[in-house]
């Protein structure tokens, strides 16, 4: 944490209470403000009062906390999966502020702030693992206002972000017009393939007026643009067999590298920007024996929903025996 996630975090408080104002006035990130020029247009001021200085306030007075609490989160493994013992420490902490909080069946934790209304939601989310795998040392060092460890930013600067909105809200006493869900989802990184914000979306579509996702440590911009993505697992299976006696039967690894090459070679646009990676390679029991069956994971992405498919079929096509292990927008 440092002073330009605290400025952030101010910046996220005045984001959660301008979508839920009565009346909604149009407030441009800051690095997107038109400068002071006498043809551009008037800007609206930022709201303002009490409550609103309240909650800009309580940052600057619960820094330390703040920090704290972050490294406390990110020394708690939680690999995809295996989120569980994190999500409980939110949830101790959503209920703290007086959110009426749950679990649904996904593993989300949910922190229900209600509105003046119920007929439209607004979530707020973190998501609660990380991309390291169990056993990774997650301790926090600390080096002056310098905290470093693995998921750190990603995503414990989310979750801490997403504790502190919800307290300072309450520590000001704001009602928002729309109903607030804080959420930390489960299953955002690799093969978790976006299954918590999956199941959020199809509890509450109806009512979704919009969605702030908290992620990684960056301040500099802000996404506004979905980005597809599919995850596609090629298994590719034979009779398996010894290296010397059975020489010359199917090899599932000298069938997997050559259609790898192939598709490797497929050619993708840079606009709309098109992506592939060929992530994981699985198989074989030893160096003397030929092995029944080789996994090959692929995580695929565009812009553009046409250019994914097309990728998708050229994996299918060049390489077969795939199963599409699901698709996602991130």
């Amino acid at each position: 944490m440092n002073l330009r996630l605290d400025s952030a975090l101010k910046w996220l408080v005045v984001s959660v209470i301008l979508l839920n104002m009565p009346i909604r006035p149009i407030v441009p990130f800051p690095a997107d403000r038109p400068a002071n020029r006498a043809d551009a247009p008037a800007q609206p001021e930022l709201p303002s009062g009490p409550q609103i200085r309240a909650a800009m306030e309580w940052f600057a007075s619960h820094r330390a906390w703040i920090d704290d609490e972050q490294a406390r989160l990110t020394e708690i493994p939680a690999p995809s999966f295996q989120e569980s013992e994190r999500a409980a420490a939110v949830k101790v902490l959503l209920s703290a502020v007086g959110l009426e909080v749950s679990t649904d069946k996904a593993g989300n934790v949910i922190g229900l702030l209600r509105g003046e209304s119920d007929k439209e939601l607004v979530i707020l989310s973190a998501h609660l693992d990380t991309v390291f795998p169990a056993g990774t040392d997650v301790r926090v060092h600390r080096d002056k206002s310098r905290m470093t460890a693995p998921g750190i930013s990603d995503n414990g600067a989310g979750l801490v972000a997403l504790v502190a909105v919800a307290r300072a809200l309450h520590e000001a006493r704001i009602q928002p017009r729309r109903t607030i869900l804080f959420v930390a989802d489960v299953g955002e990184e690799g093969e978790g393939n976006l299954r918590g914000m999956r199941a959020l979306v199809d509890a509450y579509r109806e009512r979704l007026k919009a969605v702030i996702v908290l992620d990684g440590s960056s301040i500099d911009h802000v996404t506004t643009k979905a980005l597809a993505s599919r995850r596609v697992e090629v298994v590719i299976t034979g009779p398996g067999g010894h290296s010397w006696s059975d020489f010359g039967i199917p090899n599932p690894i000298n069938a997997l590298v050559r259609g790898s090459v192939r598709f490797i070679n497929t050619r993708v646009p840079s606009s709309p920007r098109t992506t592939y990676n060929l992530g994981q390679i699985e198989g074989g029991t030893s160096v003397n024996s030929i092995p029944h069956e080789a996994r090959l994971k692929v995580d695929l992405r565009s812009e553009a929903d046409d250019e994914l498919i097309r990728l998708v079929d050229s994996a299918r096509a060049l390489t077969g025996g795939t199963t599409v292990a699901g698709e996602s927008m991130r």
